[in-house]
């Protein structure tokens, strides 16, 4: 048996302190304490430790100050930094002045133990940490949730790398705001962003604003066109609605991220590609995969590092926050300065928001240009997300996109299936859990328009007709 690994800890919280200390020694471990970064350094100098975890706010010096210099004097010395302060630029901070890992408080134990272990038993990064933040003044991500506090964790370790991320997540999930974040607390930072959304541009028009063209290539092309891959040489390409893609430009982009090259249309010297790339859909590549519009091999390319952020709905203890963000954002463009109770806060969050934080944004500014009154409430609140809540002609407005409904309803029909119900059971819940509410989304969607729902639906008219009867929904007269 060696002699026991030590950890250096450092928190002027004297309850962390000891809760800390209890359990690495309880797990084998050799701990010594203080609540000053300057005991912290001398230690470090001394040549002690094997691990240092430490907060970032203490009395005499910041946490994150002291990362650069640990790492100049011990680059093999990991470090895991904890923070009252969960912040997006708080874990960028930490990971690009070289942090193992980002801790934000109140973590579990087990969770730390975890990181402890892997720390002592991962070789240490031989790369310099990069000291040069981001923009400080930047929050471009917000919330303290659980599902957030990972966000941070992984974005802040991938601005420290040119790996290819996948962002996926509802509409108004933030999917570009991860991308400009990935890009501008990034290696590529001093390098131009350039987004192009895959389902504005025309089909017969991708490659050419991708790839660029010359001059004579197609009809119109009166001169050279510069595509978003020249555009983005030494920045981020932020491809949006991946899933859109046609299937031949699907092919070229494969090629270029294969071999790291491409050729304009209509020409022959291959550019060498020089772009980060990000990719974001709300859609699910794998069910486009299995119908066959999106290739598999382009997917795994894409597809290095996974992000899925999640809806609004998942994180609700974040919707106070997000909304004084965006009343503050909404009092920087010349807004009057709101407030809101408590009440209207909770009210928040019963709400569904399909529409996730944008939705949530647009109420903000909503209310900061119609409500006189500095403080809004509940009554405030409810008479907004009442007319939100319905539709021109009155009738309550669908909660959710089509999509959402399949994927919820589709959930309950595999639970009842995987608790045996008969056959005749599963086809009533089908109807039930799935075509019922679709049929009402679908009118809804068209204001009661069957010939519109019908193709939405991808149904003949009669058949949309005869189920509607058979389901005993209403159907509406006088609109065809």
């Amino acid at each position: 048996m060696g002699e026991p690994r030590s950890v250096l800890i450092a928190d002027d919280d004297r309850a962390i302190r000891t809760v800390l200390s209890q359990a690495l020694g309880r797990a084998g471990y050799n701990v010594r304490a203080t609540a000053s970064a300057s005991t912290l350094w001398r230690w470090v100098e001394d040549g002690e430790g094997d691990l240092v975890i430490t907060d970032v706010v203490m009395p005499d010096e910041n946490g994150l100050d002291l990362l650069p210099r640990i790492k100049r004097i011990r680059p093999d010395l990991r470090v895991v930094v904890m923070s009252a302060q969960s912040t997006f630029t708080t874990a960028v901070k930490a990971a690009q002045r070289g942090a193992f890992e980002y801790l934000p408080k109140p973590f579990d134990l087990k969770e730390l133990l975890a990181v402890v272990e892997r720390a002592l038993a991962t070789p240490a990064a031989t790369e310099a940490p990069d000291e040069e933040a981001g923009p400080p003044e930047k929050l471009p991500l917000v919330g303290r949730s659980p599902a957030m506090q990972d966000i941070y964790r992984t974005v802040a370790r991938l601005t420290t790398t040119d790996l290819t991320v996948m962002v996926t997540g509802e509409s108004g999930t933030g999917k570009e705001l991860v991308a400009r974040a990935l890009h501008d607390y990034g290696k590529r930072r001093q390098g131009p962003f350039v987004a192009i959304n895959m389902a504005a541009i025309p089909r017969e028009l991708i490659e050419s604003e991708l790839f660029g063209h010359e001059r004579g290539a197609f009809t119109g092309a009166l001169t050279r066109g510069v595509g978003r891959f020249e555009q983005a040489a030494g920045g981020t390409l932020f491809l949006d609605e991946i899933g859109d893609m046609p299937a031949e430009a699907q092919t070229r982009l494969l090629r270029v991220l294969q071999e790291g090259e491409f050729t304009t249309v209509g020409g022959r010297q291959p550019i060498k590609a020089n772009a980060r790339i990000v990719a974001a859909t709300h859609r699910d590549l794998r069910a486009s995969i299995r119908a066959g519009l999106f290739r598999e091999d382009l997917f795994y390319r894409l597809n290095v590092v996974p992000l899925r952020l999640p809806p609004l709905r998942e994180r609700t203890e974040d919707i106070g926050l997000l909304a004084r963000h965006f009343l503050d954002r909404a009092k920087a463009s010349g807004l009057a300065f709101k407030q809101l109770t408590p009440a209207a806060v909770e009210r928040l969050k019963r709400h569904p928001w399909p529409g996730n934080a944008r939705e949530l944004e647009n109420l903000m500014r909503r209310l900061a240009a119609l409500y006189p009154q500095e403080t809004i409430d509940e009554g405030a609140v409810n008479a907004e997300l009442a007319e939100a809540e319905t539709s021109p002609d009155g009738a309550p407005r669908a909660q959710e996109t089509l999509e959402q409904a399949v994927e919820r309803h589709l959930k309950a029909f595999v639970a009842a299936h995987k608790d045996g119900l008969p056959v005749r059971d599963l086809h009533e819940r089908v109807m039930a859990e799935v075509e019922r509410p679709l049929l009402r989304l679908a009118l809804s969607a068209t204001r009661g328009n069957q010939i519109k729902a019908a193709a939405m639906l991808g149904l003949n008219r009669n058949t949309l007709r005869k189920k509607l009867r058979d389901l005993e929904l209403p159907v509406v007269r006088g609109i065809s």
